[in-house]
């Protein structure tokens, strides 16, 4: 028996308007998230066409060989960054006027593995041993409205395709549980003098993987207590639990600070879901937010090639704020990111690429962040790489996350302490 989704309405709708307007196929992302027993599909967006595409005819009859793998790659990754926590992309599609036949499922199952491989790599996180590896290929004809609907293990590159149910559900996008938190982050990152070869981007990277692991060993309390992981999310039985990491110094030749408030946003589908659903969701979240504006800010800045500062010269730059954007007719939210000189109208046009869909420009919800990375290249002799800044206090500082976890029946709030000091690492969750 294969795997079953649960697919919202509206996405069959979507694929059945798109117009192949002469070309052999048209391709995209299926996005949704996993659970044990199926998979909730709630967004389907077909991969931009390049612009010499749009502009040379000659390009409208080409093969399915032709698809551009590595252009439908980055679309991907540029989607997944529009994600929040608790929402993947869960596979592809392609659409065609001729029925299914063993060359489409070939380039799709090309494009599945390249696709995860894609939205992956730069991952804070990794997945479970006990998460779902597979990832579905659809495969819909325009002509007959059939679907051809197969998946693929991802994490084993010579696995066969398994049939699987691909049924519509009316309202589907409705029935989420939305978390909310604010993360104040304060970030040191040291460079390396070992490493001193590194790219500036990859000593970051070296160094957010670090507080990640803070992130992930952090220990989440609901009502003033942890709840057992398998629990029902509003219910169940209390535990006591503790965790410390320790403090490591090392010789620097610089470090870069990262600090600021991160707005951070989770969706889980509301189908009798666990403490550990909610926890892992929020975690990504956290991780994937930081990681993305670091990522964006490098690409800006390589993009605009701005020199670099003298030695013992600090470099202060401002990292994009969040844009989030409702889905019409859900509960759920996708993002985006904006420097400051960005207008509104570019932000629309991105979404309208990426995600192809119309949005409204009051319904952007700006958040209210003020992040910055500042990139200092002066000798340090040592610094420890959970230490903050010079000023830092000995003593651990205690930061507030406001978490909020909406349901369609109502609303209810919880707050967080987060504790993060040298030795200490700490993330609490409460009613």
């Amino acid at each position: 028996m294969g795997r079953t989704y649960i697919v919202e309405e509206t996405v069959g709708q979507y694929l059945s308007n798109i117009n192949l307007q002469g070309k052999t196929f048209v391709s995209g992302l299926l996005i949704g998230q996993c659970s044990s027993q199926k998979d909730y599909v709630i967004l389907a967006m077909r991969t931009p066409p390049k612009e010499e595409q749009n502009e040379s005819p000659k390009h409208s009859k080409a093969k399915l060989d032709n698809l551009d793998e590595e252009w439908a790659t980055e679309h991907a990754h540029q989607v997944s960054r529009m994600l929040p926590g608790g929402l993947l992309v869960l596979g592809v599609f392609i659409i065609t006027a001729l029925e299914m036949g063993s060359e489409f499922q070939n380039t799709l199952r090309r494009l599945v593995f390249a696709v995860e491989k894609s939205v992956n790599k730069k991952r804070l996180w990794n997945f479970t041993e006990e998460e779902v590896s597979e990832r579905v290929i659809l495969h819909f004809c325009s002509s007959t409205k059939k679907i051809f609907c197969r998946t693929y293990d991802i994490h084993d590159p010579k696995s066969s395709a398994k049939p699987a149910d691909w049924k519509y559900q009316n309202g589907l996008s409705a029935s989420w549980l939305s978390l909310e938190c604010t993360v104040y982050i304060n970030i040191h990152v040291p460079l390396s003098t070992t490493s001193v070869s590194y790219t500036l981007e990859k000593n970051t990277k070296n160094g957010l993987a670090r507080w990640a692991k803070q992130i992930e060993n952090g220990i989440y309390l609901i009502n003033g207590q942890v709840k057992d992981e398998d629990c029902d999310l509003l219910e169940g039985q209390l535990l006591n639990s503790d965790h410390r990491s320790t403090a490591m110094v090392q010789i620097c030749s610089g470090s870069v600070n990262l600090k600021g408030a991160v707005k951070c946003r989770a969706y889980i589908h509301s189908n009798k879901p666990k403490v550990k659903d909610a926890v892992q969701a929020m975690k990504r979240d956290i991780l994937n937010t930081v990681a993305d504006r670091c990522e964006i800010l490098f690409e800006d800045l390589l993009l605009n090639e701005i020199p670099e500062k003298k030695d013992s010269e600090k470099e202060f730059h401002i990292l994009p704020h969040r844009v989030f954007v409702p889905i019409p007719g859900s509960t759920v939210m996708l993002c985006d990111y904006k420097f400051g000189d960005e207008s509104a109208e570019e932000i629309r046009d991105h979404f309208l690429e990426m995600l192809d869909r119309m949005i409204q420009i009051e319904d952007l919800e700006i958040a209210e962040e003020i992040n910055t990375a500042c990139i200092s290249s002066s000798m340090d002799t040592e610094a420890s790489l959970d230490n903050t800044d010079d000023e830092q206090p000995k003593q651990p500082i205690k930061t507030t996350i406001v978490l909020k976890i909406q349901q369609n029946i109502g609303v209810i709030a919880a707050f967080a302490v987060a504790a993060l000091a040298a030795g200490v690492s700490f993330l609490y969750f409460s009613d």
